[in-house]
């Protein structure tokens, strides 16, 4: 169970001394002879930094769909980062809580939830309640509807990033855009003092809030003027490849009106017009992304994202939000996540093109990974006798207050809570002078004997620390934080989940499904190309970067440098 620890740091220059004896020998694959004069041009390649450097996260891919339809990918797109950089195939999310929100923190803090603050999509405050991981009622979307949980600022984010040291270490002259189908996912990369795009599910629109600046600039103003988000309207969203390609994918699930999991889906609404229900509709399909990466080159040709009058790099962070909401509706085993992964790899591939046309890809470093996988759908386990069960948490805690009161004669000692983290009542715990441990450990005890609970820790425990006995023990005690999580941390069991309802798929858990995700690196001057099977992070990225970039590491950055994909 020693293959999740974490190596010792090293120097680069040490790295890279170690690295030129052991390569050869070790990583075959990523390593490659050249003639001396050659190694001095690539070190002296190596030694100045990218002009741009993309960030690239597809929201809710498990690694395994990479591996599994790798062979039906296009050559521009997914398989492009697979034979021309670096890829590792058993990278992770590692941290037990593994949403969207905490996943997107990770990627260039280079920090754990403990740290970074970032411990869920939502959470509970102390007076019970919920706050949403990046809203901040001080600011408003630009020029659109905004509400009190809406993402408008980092402010929640305890860390710096990568975008902010690279700002800081060029005098603000790098740029640092992101842009994303969610406002978190567009937030949570940019840091402090980068820029934030997001996808307004009303209209369609891209919008920055006032956090970043009090109006649009005069491009994102067109960009929004042209509504490129109405040409989809009425037109259909169909497989892409023939027929026999989707062999292998589960079958369809019975139809139904709310449900009904057959190709093509078309674009409407009921008001026979574009409107909000459809620009919602499209979040739930290729659209949203291909969206997202119009808007992405649009910053770059009106940015000039890589061709800084400075000099200094610039960073262009971009989250793939669509994926996500195909795998929640229908399950990663289906056919309509196996095509979206097809649709968004041509419209990657055609992204890569635009670079290599506008920047040139010999001046680009491109990293994608994801903020986590997914779980199949409990139906599609149960059919292969797994057993896999939704875990409704509203009579779950329920049923766990009404136990509490009863052993310890004190009412609703269970405040709202969002599983995994439970809350308890510390106020009514100190009147009634009980003792919090053993609250905590008969409520424990309680969760340990309900169908679907693998294990819980409680607050006592994680405040003591649990080291790294176990990997799971691990992940949970990094997701934990003393200030923001709850008194008991609850572990469902593998393939169940919290969730109410029937269909669908969902994600959360410390278990590899939901931590592997691909993480692919390209940038023929500074990466080798070649599989790598070390075990590597997340929080690995943001070092990396920084040790390419010449940058000081985030503040709260955990991660190693991945130094075998480096020249």
């Amino acid at each position: 169970m020693t293959r999740y620890h974490r190596p010792t740091a090293f120097p680069r220059a040490l790295a890279a001394a170690i690295a030129a004896a052991l390569i050869g020998a070790a990583l075959p694959s990523l390593a490659g002879a050249t003639p001396a004069a050659d190694k001095a041009a690539e070190k002296a390649a190596a030694a100045k930094p990218p002009k741009l450097v993309v960030v690239m996260v597809i929201d809710g891919l498990p690694f395994e769909q990479v591996q599994r339809y790798r062979d039906q990918f296009g050559q521009g797109g997914l398989r492009r980062l697979l034979e021309q950089g670096a890829s590792f195939t058993n990278a992770h999310q590692a941290h037990g809580v593994t949403v969207t929100a905490v996943g997107h923190s990770a990627v260039l803090s280079g920090a754990y939830p403990y740290r970074h603050g970032i411990i869920g999509n939502n959470w509970m405050d102390a007076k019970g309640n919920s706050v949403y991981c990046t809203e901040d009622t001080r600011y408003q979307y630009i020029g659109e509807e905004t509400g009190a949980h809406d993402g408008t600022s980092p402010a929640n984010l305890r860390v710096d990033t990568l975008g902010d040291q690279l700002r800081y270490a060029t005098g603000n002259r790098s740029k640092v855009i992101t842009v994303s189908g969610k406002d978190r996912g567009a937030i949570l990369l940019a840091g402090k003092t980068g820029t934030a795009y997001m996808y307004m599910d009303k209209t369609g629109d891209f919008a920055s809030s006032t956090y970043y600046m009090q109006q649009h600039p005069a491009w994102v103003q067109r960009f929004d003027a042209a509504k490129p988000q109405d040409r989809y309207y009425a037109k259909s969203w169909k497989a892409l490849l023939p027929e026999n390609a989707y062999a292998d994918d589960a079958p369809f699930p019975a139809a139904s009106e709310k449900n009904p999991n057959r190709f093509p889906f078309t674009f409407y609404s009921e008001s026979g017009r574009p409107d909000a229900d459809y620009y919602a509709r499209l979040k739930t399909s290729p659209a949203v992304d291909e969206l997202t990466l119009d808007f992405a080159e649009a910053a770059v040709e009106n940015e000039a994202l890589g061709s800084n009058p400075s000099g200094a790099p610039d960073l262009l962070g971009v989250s793939l939000s669509g994926h996500d909401y195909v795998n929640h509706a229908y399950g990663p085993e289906s056919r309509m996540s196996h095509d979206h992964l097809q649709q968004i790899d041509r419209r990657i591939a055609q992204f890569f093109a635009f670079l290599d046309k506008r920047v040139g890809m010999d001046n680009v470093l491109v990293v994608l990974t994801a903020d986590h996988g997914f779980a199949n759908s409990a139906e599609f386990s149960q059919s292969r006798h797994i057993d896999a069960q939704r875990i409704d948490p509203k009579p779950l805690l329920a049923k766990l207050d009404d136990a509490l009161g009863r052993r310890f004669r004190v009412a609703h000692l269970v405040k709202p809570s969002m599983p995994p983290e439970v809350y308890l009542d510390h106020e009514a715990i100190e009147h009634d002078k009980l003792a919090r441990a053993e609250v905590e450990n008969y409520a424990a005890d309680w969760l340990m004997q309900q169908a679907g609970i693998a294990d819980v820790f409680t607050r006592s425990q994680l405040e003591q620390g649990l080291g790294g006995a176990t990997r799971l023990r691990t992940l949970v005690q990094r997701a934990w934080n003393r200030d923001l999580s709850g008194d008991l941390f609850v572990v469902p069991k593998a393939y169940s989940s919290f969730g109410s309802g029937s269909s669908g798929a969902t994600h959360g858990t410390p278990y590899d499904y939901d931590t592997q995700v691909p993480l692919l690196i390209m940038g023929r001057r500074w990466i080798r190309s070649g599989e790598a099977a070390q075990y590597a992070e997340v929080v690995d990225i943001a070092p990396t970067l920084a040790d390419i970039l010449h940058v000081r590491r985030p503040a709260g950055a955990e991660g190693r440098v991945l130094t075998e994909a480096l020249r």
